[in-house]
């Protein structure tokens, strides 16, 4: 499924509850897993379960816990690090990096969930981030990318150290792993850097940003 068909179908699911929007499937199951909400949304838009790199044939589907005016309530994740730190330590261009290719084509929607009942949840217009297109927002991202590998580098080839969480503006990376915790290894550097995964999450500044170019 290409992104632009998904946000054609996302057009109409703004501000219904979820026990009308999921009428047909089990919405109470949502406060026992996680991660039930975007995939009640996948069944609900027609695409296909799997674990691709990309939800869509050119881009990713991402919601966000959101308040009822929108705001971000928490950060957003993108990416697990896992056997790519020797890309950040390679200091990899961002036009380059995988983090790109998650992010440059993207439809975010967010989710209000203020009430404690799952049923009266309900999802805001979605917003379009396509960075081919936004070179204002590509930039900024680029930056943010840049500083990160920066700092990375510094802290793991002149001091030894550990990995630990490391923010630009809109983006940063932080632990993100379950036992058993999977460690990371650097090839380069021929030594464990981090006990523990890392991930890569847009900060709530970043949703922010979206909604005040208004890319919808």
């Amino acid at each position: 499924m290409k992104l632009l068909e998904a946000k054609e179908r996302l057009a109409g699911v703004e501000n219904i509850e979820f026990q009308v929007l999921f009428s047909e499937y089990n919405v109470d199951s949502i406060l026992i897993d996680k991660g039930k909400t975007g995939k009640l949304l996948e069944r609900l838009i027609g695409l296909p379960a799997g674990s691709t790199l990309l939800d869509f044939e050119d881009g990713e589907l991402k919601t966000n816990k959101a308040k009822a005016n929108g705001h971000p309530k928490e950060t957003m994740f993108i990416s697990q690090i896992s056997q790519r730190i020797d890309d950040l330590i390679n200091q990899i261009p961002f036009k380059e990096s995988w983090i790109f290719k998650k992010i440059r084509n993207m439809l975010y929607l967010p989710v209000v969930k203020i009430n404690p009942d799952p049923r009266k949840w309900y999802f805001l217009p979605c917003y379009h981030i396509n960075l081919n297109q936004q070179p204002e927002l590509y930039r900024l991202l680029e930056e943010d990318f840049r500083n990160i590998t920066n700092q990375i580098n510094t802290n793991l080839e002149k001091n030894k150290d550990m990995l630990h969480t490391t923010s630009g503006k809109y983006i940063q990376i932080r632990t993100k792993d379950a036992k058993p915790y999977n460690a990371i290894y650097s090839k380069k550097l021929k030594r464990y850097v981090s006990d523990k995964n890392f991930a890569f999450y847009f900060k709530k500044e970043f949703m922010l940003k979206v909604q005040e170019l208004n890319l919808k």
